[in-house]
């Protein structure tokens, strides 16, 4: 005859990470000249802005839309300086995600890896665009736990807890807004520059939780290429601070935040009110990530000293954090070109995918760094290069952690005209954060049978020398007393098993 033994139970409630991806995908478009642009000669280069539309989560799937909007920059028949064409394409993607339900949460982050055009004939071009888009799919879950026995006293039951703590996901939000700015162009009076191609990127660049709140503070990177009335190309960069407070439930004031904002819809033209300014309309999706370090007390083992115990035995996974920092990490390389450079008008950079790999014991994180640099070569024709820039950075890290990683830009991007080439100079900054997964013996339930030596007469005390490996614990149980016990009959400090002597087990009294 066995009874069911009642336990202290409580629950962990968090957010699984079912899937961490980049999707790197192509896109192509083959798009008409509009009647009022004329033919095209010569394409120079294609801008490009990738925005989030749409983010969705469903049964094994993690669902993502967006748009690219496209500038193309071509020389036109007949005469001379640049011209625009504006194309926009919109893309879906996909990340499999098992074990994702319509109650998960999807994190995405589009970026514009690369974007060429080429000529079919003067009035028709194809566009292809090269996008990564980062996908992060969560699941809310709750984990039950058995902290300890509820009636240790009467069953003259033994137990040993765990006291640990599971550094998790407590709680995703999201904020959609909206920012205007008004941007006063410079130049001579009475000549108003034309704009060719603008692009921009928001970051957060501070947060703090306090109570419910989450206190965000970013910037807006506005970059702005200009042709001037006398037929130059110049660049106007600027940089436009926001704030933002987003209600945060399930996490405390010491919570780690980590928050993305991503543009949605871009739109940058004159201004009705003033003919030398530009308004910039934004529309921006905050997305944060709260992590916060969740106290857990679990049943490690039990017996009883009276009775014979039969426990459900199983492993509980907990996550401790490992390391969490930004490295950043410079780079500076020649992009050939063949032939001399006079001038560099424009430069910019794009992050694809992060690799990873290990040698020994270091991670190896590789960021595909995408740099276009537009130039005026020596007959002051605008030309462009482009070039993939692997950028690395090394962790010690060990083979069981898993590192979650993200790449920014730093800065701007420097680029010079330099002996065969353009010399550029730009930082990226890789955001690692590394947990490593622990598993914890636990008993989930137990049960009581029969009295212990029921078939015999139990000795009132035993000699013996403690096996390698072997602790105060497992001496008790395997003898039905208590740790106590041993040490008072020993003269033994709580948590010491000196080797090599002979040690005295009582009998429980």
């Amino acid at each position: 005859m066995t009874m069911e033994l009642e336990f202290e139970r409580d629950t962990i409630v968090c957010y699984e990470t079912l899937t961490e991806v980049t999707l790197c995908q192509e896109e192509t478009l083959e798009s008409i000249v509009p009647d009022a642009c004329p033919d095209i000669l010569r394409i120079v280069d294609v801008c490009g802005q990738a925005t989030l539309s749409s983010k969705a989560a469903k049964e094994g799937m993690a669902v993502v839309t967006g748009m690219v909007r496209a500038v193309i920059l071509y020389q036109p028949e007949g005469s001379a300086g640049l011209r625009r064409m504006e194309v926009g394409l919109p893309f879906t993607c996909q990340a499999e995600a098992t074990g994702l339900t319509d109650q998960g949460y999807v994190e995405a982050s589009p970026r514009l890896r690369c974007a060429e055009a080429r000529a079919l004939n003067p009035r028709k071009v194809l566009l292809r665009v090269d996008l990564a888009v980062d996908v992060t799919a969560l699941q809310p879950t709750e984990i039950p736990i058995c902290s300890g026995a509820s009636d240790t006293e009467d069953h003259t039951l033994c137990q040993r807890q765990y006291q640990g703590e599971n550094y998790q996901i407590s709680s995703v939000q999201e904020k959609p807004f909206t920012f205007t700015e008004q941007i006063r162009l410079q130049g001579n009076q009475g000549e108003i520059p034309q704009l060719l191609a603008s692009r921009a990127s928001a970051v957060c660049s501070e947060n703090k939780l306090i109570g419910t709140k989450l206190i965000l503070k970013g910037v807006v990177e506005l970059e702005l290429l200009l042709l001037e009335a006398g037929g130059g190309l110049t660049t106007n960069h600027e940089s436009m601070p926001f704030s933002q407070i987003l209600e945060v439930t399930g996490a405390g004031e010491e919570g780690d935040c980590q928050v993305l904002v991503e543009i949605t819809d871009f739109r940058c033209g004159p201004s009705s009110e003033d003919s030398r300014s530009l308004e910039v309309t934004l529309e921006l999706l905050a997305q944060a990530e709260v992590r916060c370090h969740r106290p857990v007390t679990l049943l490690q083992d039990l017996y009883s000293t009276s009775w014979q115990l039969e426990a459900d035995r199983d492993n509980q996974q907990l996550f401790r954090l490992g390391e969490q920092s930004i490295r950043p990490q410079a780079v500076r390389e020649l992009l050939e070109t063949g032939e001399m450079v006079r001038s560099v008008v424009d430069s910019r950079l794009a992050l694809g995918q992060v690799s990873q790999s290990r040698e020994g014991k270091e991670l190896v994180l590789t960021a595909e760094a995408w740099i276009t640099v537009m130039y005026l070569d020596e007959n002051e024709m605008v030309q462009c290069v482009r070039r993939t820039i692997p950028v690395q950075c090394r962790l010690n890290c060990s083979e069981g952690s898993r590192c979650s990683c993200r790449c920014s830009t730093s800065g701007e991007v420097f680029a010079t005209p330099s002996a065969g080439g353009v010399e550029v100079r730009f930082t990226v900054e890789f955001h690692c954060l590394t947990t490593e997964c622990i598993s914890v013996p636990v008993v989930r339930g137990a049960r009581l049978g029969e009295a212990r030596c029921s078939s015999g007469v139990r000795p009132s005390v035993v000699l013996r020398l403690a096996a390698p490996g072997e602790d105060i614990w497992d001496i008790a149980k395997a003898y039905g007393t208590t740790t106590q016990e041993i040490l008072q009959a020993n003269e033994l400090e709580e948590g010491t098993l000196p080797t090599g002597i002979m040690l005295l087990i009582p009998s429980t009294r």
